[in-house]
């Protein structure tokens, strides 16, 4: 590993910073029964599943609780016989898809001799999630969650749910915790130290250095119990630090950063380094304000898309980029291959096209407009492009970037013309369609409406009325045949365009061996297969 002088220099700086989170050269080359990982916020806020609000603390809970069902480590399922049995060993649900019925598994036990794991458990960990829980829109179509003796558990839904194991069972607010321990400890101090059924439990949070957790000996499956004998989740926001740390041996793992350039920057420090990437990760999708003139005409949305070559946007963002024809990744239900799509749908990048509508469209010179940005890296590089893009063909935007909270807190008060939207989803297409499509989900100037910032199903007709059928939908087949449907309606209407989706990527040491790949799924995953060497 050879480092710059001017790279040097950054990462002393940064030494200091290690300091303050507990480091030192006696632990400089981390011990091989205990993996690190440096976790880019500032400190932990909870150890409860059910109140988590900042992605870094699920990095924790991934590895203390556990959900009736889960897909194989690394992947996402995207269909739902691809769910694996967890804490329920079997489930079925009812022709109209209303009511499902899961079997517990007996003999789990909790963490700390809290005792084994009923559906007592189960009906408590759903009704919190549900009355408390940092996600109770996702949950809002659950009726109820009813006890049938001590093994068995029934959730009855306000409406048909196909995707119910992928919207609600498979979640981190519907983690399955003790409620002997929530009775018995109290709310306030069960924020920090919450009881699952998970192969590692807590041993130590504390708000201005991590989380430290150990093998949960009386895991419920031998064959799946822990190797590594503990797991500490360091908290270092300053990447320079949070790199010095990873190079150094302090940590064995870090949270990437998502920019142009930064896997092959880290490869030249360290050609030894593994890289561990979800697909698609996060979806990048850019909201067309059909309110702002001359966005309004089908001609300018169109020559948006012949003028934007979406496959170089996804290149610059490699290895972490992925191209999306439309706005779903293509092995994702709904998703759609380019050569699958209708030729006129395909939009195949082609600036004199572009230039061509812009004419019919009656801007032959183009024109000037003003868009703001964040200057976060993902969103800068993306819109960067964009602009250069739109430039060549005459649509020339003024392009404002500034602080990301800002940046947020304006696109919710509809203060953006093109406006760039980060956020990852699971497999199930209805929730991107009912979050950034729907009526419902329309952005209000006051700031009390959701993130549809195009205004589509206000501003000219959308596609709530196939969502409504795809959630209506009792089978899994049918439910993705309107999914696709509403594929192809955005697609003709173009409100919003998916630019590129983003890997979720972590930095680790060659030593340790996660015991599996990391293909997709969600910003976190399970350490109890892995392996390190000295």
């Amino acid at each position: 590993m050879s480092l710059r002088r001017r790279e040097f220099l950054e990462l002393a700086a940064a030494s200091a910073a290690l300091s303050m989170v507990g480091f030192n050269s006696a632990r400089a080359q981390s011990a091989s029964d205990v993996i690190r990982i440096g976790i880019a916020a500032s400190g932990p806020r909870t150890s409860d599943p059910n109140q988590t609000t900042q992605g870094g603390d699920n990095w924790a809970t991934e590895q203390m609780y556990e959900q009736l069902v889960r897909p194989d480590d690394g992947t996402f399922a995207t269909t739902p016989d691809q769910y694996i049995p967890t804490l329920a060993t079997e489930w079925a649900t009812s022709t109209d898809a209303k009511t499902w019925t899961f079997k517990l598994r007996q003999g789990v036990q909790f963490h700390k001799g809290y005792g084994e794991m009923t559906s007592d458990d189960v009906v408590f960990s759903f009704k919190r999630a549900i009355k408390d829980g940092t996600n109770t829109t996702i949950l809002a179509n659950i009726a109820d969650v009813v006890a049938k003796g001590p093994y068995e558990v029934d959730i009855q839904l306000k409406t048909p749910d196909v995707n119910l194991l992928g919207t609600s069972i498979f979640c981190n607010n519907t983690s399955i915790v003790s409620k002997k321990a929530f009775d018995k400890i109290g709310a306030e101090k069960f924020a920090t130290d919450a009881v699952g059924t998970g192969p590692y439990e807590l041993t130590r949070f504390d708000n201005q250095w991590g989380v430290g957790m150990k093998r949960h000996e009386g895991y419920w499956d031998p064959k799946n119990k822990a190797k590594i004998a503990s797991v500490e989740c360091v908290y270092i926001a300053d990447t320079t630090a949070r790199t010095l740390a990873l190079l150094s041996g302090d940590v064995d793992m870090i949270e990437a950063v998502r920019a142009p350039g930064w896997v092959d920057s880290m490869l030249q420090r360290d050609s030894t380094l593994k890289f561990d990437m979800t697909a698609p990760g996060s979806f990048n999708t850019l909201h067309v304000n059909l309110n702002r003139k001359p966005f309004d005409n089908l001609k300018v949305r169109q020559a948006i898309m012949y003028a934007v070559d979406r496959h170089a946007v996804a290149d610059a963002l490699k290895p972490m980029g992925g191209f999306m024809a439309g706005l779903q990744p293509d092995f994702f239900p709904a998703g759609f291959k380019t050569q699958d799509l209708p030729p006129e749908l395909q939009y195949n990048y082609d600036p004199d096209k572009a230039k061509a509508l812009l004419a019919e469209a009656g801007f032959p010179n183009g024109f000037d407009f003003d868009s703001n940005c964040s200057q976060r890296e993902d969103y800068s590089s993306i819109m960067l492009i964009v602009q250069e893009q739109l430039r060549a063909v005459g649509m020339r935007m003024n392009l404002h970037i500034g602080d990301h909270t800002a940046y947020h807190a304006d696109n919710h008060m509809d203060k953006n013309t093109l406006a760039l939207h980060s956020a990852s989803y699971p497999p199930i297409p209805t929730q991107l369609y009912f979050q950034q499509l729907s009526t419902k989900s329309e952005v209000k100037a006051d700031g009390s409406g959701g993130i549809n910032y195009s205004h589509y199903g206000v501003a000219m007709p959308g596609i709530d009325g196939l969502l409504d059928k795809a959630l209506q939908s009792t089978d899994f087949k049918t439910y993705v045949d309107y999914c696709k449907q509403i594929e192809l309606q955005v697609l003709r209407d173009l409100p919003l365009i998916g630019m590129s989706t983003l890997s979720f990527t972590v930095a680790r040491n060659a030593r340790v061996n996660l015991g599996y790949e990391v293909k997709s799924g969600y910003a976190r995953w399970r350490f109890h297969r892995a392996t390190k060497t000295a």
